[in-house]
């Protein structure tokens, strides 16, 4: 080891020089405390050992680590991947972003020597060793075997899962329904309760609405009749046609001014059925405020109740329904005279047949 010294930017520095270490540039200062004489000792940061020059692919927390020696710093870099989400390309981004240092990097197929798409995801790079290239270094990466179940494994393992299900079936999930089929009940019977004396004061109002929107629709009728008569009497009795002709022509004419306006108005098309439902639906609302009727309340519940009867139907839906039969409104047969008990029992015999067989 020597000691060599150096004028650096107008300071004087001195270079500690020897073999397999990196030159360090140090005051005289910190070199007086350490030295005694001309024999000098100072720790320095060595090169690297040549294990440290490898890259290496652990598993932690069931994630791929990827070690690898950073070619500016000296140092060993670790990333952790996403090997569904994360590709080849996202990787050789990290390499560069972390180390400015880095130019080239690309990776390789190990035997053949093919570079791999940057597109590949870094579930399929550890399937095999491979190559990686930083700069102008090539490491070789041995990735650790990944243990994969066998269809027999995979088998067994459905098998189990289907035994799961069924016990959690015939232990929770037929009293879950019995039980929310009840709170549906409960829910329809207030709704309903609370909907009646609504649909009492509805009904007479429909009733007398109904009177009154048929009285309107005969009084128009009347009308007609009327104007009819009063342009027969005048044309063939008090005047002639010649006279009268261009009185029909506007009274038509203002016929279709009058349903042009219904249509200015109501933004609707002036069709008999329509206009009788929509004078229906004013009388009725009016009516609905004198005696107290809340409309909007009503068609709430209304709502509701048809939200409950339809939770209600799909739960006894033949296709999805788990209830005794005796709820479900069917004659049961000798399968659900059996209690629970002896069921999960026939289910694990049946599938420990299997897992035999298999």
């Amino acid at each position: 080891m020597a000691i060599k010294r150096v004028i650096l930017f107008g300071m004087e520095r001195f270079k500690v020089e020897g073999s397999g270490c990196r030159g360090a540039y140090d005051s005289p200062q910190r070199i007086a405390r350490a030295a005694r004489g001309a024999n000098v000792k100072r720790t320095v940061a060595c090169a690297p050992h040549a294990s440290n020059l490898q890259v290496t692919v652990t598993y932690r927390r069931g994630l791929p680590v990827l070690t690898i020696p950073l070619p500016s710093r000296r140092e060993r870099c670790r990333f952790t991947l996403r090997p569904v989400s994360q590709t080849v390309g996202d990787l050789l981004e990290q390499v560069k972003a972390e180390d400015r240092g880095v130019e080239r990097a690309a990776a390789l197929a190990a035997d053949e020597r093919v570079r791999i798409a940057a597109s590949d995801t870094i579930e399929a790079l550890l399937e095999s060793d491979f190559r990686l290239i930083i700069n102008d270094t090539e490491y070789y990466v041995k990735t650790p075997a990944q243990e994969r179940l066998s269809q027999e494994e995979v088998t067994r393992l459905s098998d189990v899962r289907n035994l799961v299900n069924q016990l959690y079936e015939a232990l929770n999930v037929r009293e879950h329904q019995i039980r929310k089929e009840r709170e549906l009940k409960a829910q329809l019977e207030k709704l309903s309760t609370e909907l009646q004396p609504l649909e009492e004061k509805r009904m007479s109002l429909e009733v007398e609405t109904t009177r009154r929107t048929s009285a309107l629709t005969w009084v128009g009728l009347g009308l007609m009749g009327v104007q009819f008569g009063v342009l027969a009497r005048l044309t063939w009795w008090e005047y002639s046609w010649d006279i009268m002709e261009p009185v029909t022509y506007f009274v038509t004419y203002g016929t279709a001014m009058a349903a042009y306006a219904y249509f200015v108005l109501t933004k609707q098309e002036y069709v008999l059925p329509d206009v009788k439902d929509r004078q229906h639906l004013l009388t009725l609302h009016k009516k609905a405020k004198k005696i107290g009727l809340d409309i909007n309340h009503y068609n709430t519940l209304k709502d509701e109740i048809a939200k409950v009867e339809k939770d209600l139907n799909r739960l006894r839906d033949p296709l999805h329904i788990h209830l005794p039969s005796n709820l479900g409104g069917k004659g049961g047969g000798a399968d659900d005279k059996r209690s629970p008990l002896s069921k999960i029992k026939d289910m694990l015999e049946e599938t420990s047949k299997k897992m035999k067989i298999t």
